[in-house]
């Protein structure tokens, strides 16, 4: 019998904190300023068209492709594909080793100048109609862990929750944590974000009239 991971052992938190992590995670922004901003609901509102890009000395198309597979399946409202050309693509994921970390973040951030923080890093261009794009740049050459960490954490924040949450048991969105698994927990939080009744450029305000329902929902059928 195979060992389940410890996240999958230890059971949920009740509704009211998926609640408090959800808009957390959804109405924050863990780098604010150049970086991003907004205080409404982001998230794609049209199907999501993945292109690669892979600059590693280790290739990682495989992996990054198995992943993103997984998340039509895992979360009920997102479509998902891959674009053949780039001009087609709107969600880009950028593989790389840690000595091109800042030239290629510099281009995805159009500034030569520009620091490009973290170990990786996604930025996610929107509006109130929704996302527009999202590049994620993940280093490969730095370990399995690092890279299954960065592909999972990245490329579900280029998806809309764009804030870590240091209280979240089980989550890629806690620093604190060293989880390289999409867990349910996180599963949860990107099914709520695609349940149907949250829109593009909704505030708090008026979601948190629709969370509990949702949250209700979500527990019972994410898995």
């Amino acid at each position: 019998m195979l060992a389940l991971h410890p996240a999958a052992a230890r059971p949920l938190p009740d509704d009211a904190a998926l609640i408090a992590g959800f808009e957390t995670i959804v109405f924050g922004t863990e780098i604010g300023g150049f970086f991003g901003s907004g205080r409404y609901v982001r998230k794609f509102s049209e199907p999501v068209r993945f292109y690669i890009e892979d600059r590693a000395s280790k290739p990682r198309i495989p992996a990054v492709r198995r992943f993103i597979r997984s998340l039509g399946r895992e979360i009920a409202g997102l479509k998902t594909g891959f674009a053949r050309r780039e001009r087609d693509a709107n969600f880009f994921v950028h593989v790389v080793d840690r000595a091109d970390y800042q030239a290629v973040g510099r281009r995805i951030y159009g500034s030569p100048f520009a620091r490009v923080p973290g170990e990786c890093v996604v930025r996610v261009q929107f509006g109130r109609s929704g996302i527009v794009r999202s590049d994620a740049l993940i280093v490969s050459d730095e370990g399995e862990g690092l890279f299954q960490r960065c592909l999972i954490e990245e490329v579900l924040q280029g998806l809309g929750p764009l804030d870590d949450n240091p209280a979240a048991p089980d989550s890629v969105f806690n620093d604190g944590s060293d989880l390289t698994v999409f867990t349910r927990y996180d599963k949860i939080m990107l099914n709520m974000l695609y349940d149907g009744r949250l829109s593009p450029g909704m505030n708090l305000e008026a979601a948190r009239a629709l969370l509990p329902e949702i949250a209700r929902s979500t527990r019972r059928r994410v898995r």
